[in-house]
């Protein structure tokens, strides 16, 4: 059985590429299923920020082929866990749900993988420091939540 994981954050080209490649990078895709998507429709077919591919590089990951794409309700029937990177786009998911099932496979990235209450920061605006900030956060973070992941 395959467990199916959404990253989710607002452009899909920073956080949650990162996470989808972080996350995929740890695991066999027959057990784990990754992807990443956005709730906002601003970056549709575009790759990833050129910052985030940048540092998945460094650390041996290959992000350059995602395009990112915008969340939909769909979403929620073909993916088990869907992971928000902080509180605004964790909100937005939740309105989306249909049902109480749906709202259930949403949480924070941290929070679910127990690291810590809060948000992974959106970098966008800083410089390479904050994607380096970001990357380690989130590595951290698919560390510890794996386990629970896995069937």
């Amino acid at each position: 059985m395959q467990v199916r994981v959404l990253m989710v954050c607002l452009g899909n080209i920073c956080r949650s590429p990162l996470a989808e490649g972080i996350l995929a990078s740890k695991t066999d895709p027959g057990h784990i299923v990754v992807d990443s998507a956005g709730t906002a429709g601003y970056h549709i077919g575009n790759p990833p920020d050129p910052r985030s591919v940048a540092v998945a590089a460094l650390h041996g990951i290959d992000i350059s082929a995602q395009r990112c794409r915008r969340f939909t309700v769909s979403d929620f029937d073909r993916f088990d866990y869907i992971f928000a990177m902080d509180l605004e786009n964790l909100r937005h998911l939740r309105q989306l749900a249909r049902n109480p099932s749906d709202r259930a496979k949403t949480a924070l990235l941290l929070e679910a993988s127990g690291i810590r209450e809060g948000e992974v920061p959106d970098p966008y605006y800083g410089g390479e420091e904050g994607f380096e900030a970001v990357f380690r956060m989130i590595d951290q973070a698919c560390d510890r939540l794996l386990p629970a992941l896995l069937p």
